[in-house]
C-alpha cells in the first residue's frame, strides 16, 4: 500500500498556508522567521514527493541545495535578530524602524 501523491501535496499546501498565515499575522521576528522556514520545508516536501512520483533524483538533489541555503539563512537571520534585540530590546517588527531618520 502506497501513499498517493495527492496526500503529500495536500500536506505541503497546508504547511505552506500555515507559514503564509504566520508571516502575515505575527509581529514577532522569530515567529516570522520560523514561518518562512516552514514554508521552505513545505516546498521541499513537494519536491521530494514529485521526485519520488516521477522516479527522478533531480528533486531530491534540489532539496539538498535548498536545505544548504536555508541553513546559511538561519545563521545570518538569527545573528541579525539577536543584534536587533541587543540594540533595540525588542524583536517586534512593528516597533522596528531602522531605516527611518
Amino acid at each position: 500500500m502506497q501513499v498517493p501523491l495527492s496526500a503529500y501535496l495536500i500536506l505541503s499546501a497546508f504547511l505552506f498556508a500555515v507559514g503564509v498565515i504566520g508571516v502575515a499575522t505575527r509581529r514577532n521576528a522569530l515567529i516570522i522567521f520560523m514561518s518562512i522556514e516552514l514554508m521552505l520545508n513545505a516546498v521541499n516536501l513537494t519536491f521530494v514527493a514529485f521526485s519520488r512520483f516521477l522516479n527522478d533524483m533531480a528533486g531530491q538533489i534540489f532539496v539538498f541545495f535548498v536545505m544548504a541555503v536555508a541553513t546559511a539563512e538561519v545563521a545570518v537571520g538569527l545573528a541579525i535578530i539577536i543584534a536587533i534585540h541587543r540594540n533595540r530590546g525588542t524583536v517586534d517588527v512593528a516597533e522596528l524602524n531602522l531605516l527611518k531618520w
